[in-house]
């Protein structure tokens, strides 16, 4: 497995309220996502959201591992110039990497994320 990089993440809050603002958003019953396309980038950045009423601290940190392992997994697949935002929803708790990886490959593809 091959860790997703700082380089991959957004960060900043100012960032992530952009996104959230001015992006567009997709969503199914586990995951929502945002995304806006960004000029001059060489990769896709990502920033994961797990709120509290998910679970306590440990689930939360299981749920955001999972997601970045499938980004992991697509990260020659996804469109370079793009930053994307994911919140988890409570039906992830009962989620495993299979799964959470069918889950953001659907919002994907429905998106046209991915080459």
């Amino acid at each position: 497995m091959i860790a997703l990089k700082k380089a991959y993440r957004v960060k900043r809050n100012s960032e992530f309220q952009d996104i959230l603002r001015t992006g567009k958003s997709f969503a199914n019953r586990e995951l929502v996502i945002y995304y806006k396309k960004s000029k001059d980038q060489d990769h896709f950045r990502i920033g994961i959201s797990v709120g509290k009423k998910i679970g306590n601290a440990v689930t939360r940190n299981r749920i955001k591992r999972l997601i970045r392992e499938a980004f992991t997994q697509f990260n020659d697949k996804i469109i370079p110039e793009v930053d994307i935002i994911i919140i988890a929803r409570k039906p992830t708790i009962h989620m495993d990497g299979n799964q959470m990886k069918r889950s953001i490959s659907h919002l994907l593809k429905k998106q046209r994320l991915f080459k």
